[in-house]
């Protein structure tokens, strides 16, 4: 849910941009207005851009991101339903992890069962070896 929340929050703030870019683009190229009792020589006009151009753009923009806005508006978890979803969500965790722990506990006996059989072959190799070094003594013995 944090992922859609960022990814709604990124989306609103792309679309503050938009609206003030596009505040900025009429500020630039907007006509100037003549008001009455009011004569002022020597008025420049703006340079004529193709302000269509701009009008399209900023129209597509806006009503895109409008779009991924409401969409991601409407993916949120409605509040009726989330604590039965997470009350779901927890009893599936559970479940899972029930049934991990018992496949650990398995893996851990049987770990333990061929700890238990190494270590009983450990021993019988260092029997034989011992038993190994007192016959090549008794008979390296008896020779002299």
């Amino acid at each position: 849910m944090a992922d859609r929340l960022t990814q709604l929050q990124d989306c609103i703030n792309q679309q503050a941009e938009h609206f003030c870019n596009s505040i900025g683009i009429l500020q630039q190229f907007a006509q100037p207005s003549k008001f009455p009792n009011f004569d002022r020589n020597g008025s420049q006009t703006p340079q004529q851009q193709t302000q269509d151009d701009y009008v399209q753009l900023f129209t597509t923009l806006i009503a895109r991101c409008a779009k991924d806005i409401d969409t991601l508006i409407e993916s949120l978890p409605s509040e009726e339903n989330s604590i039965e979803l997470q009350l779901a969500s927890l009893h599936q965790l559970e479940v899972e992890n029930q049934e991990a722990a018992a496949q650990l506990d398995a893996v851990v006996r049987s770990g333990q069962q061929l700890l238990e059989k190494i270590q009983e072959a450990l021993s019988d190799i260092a029997q034989a070896q011992l038993d190994m070094q007192h016959l090549t003594k008794t008979t390296s013995g008896s020779r002299e």
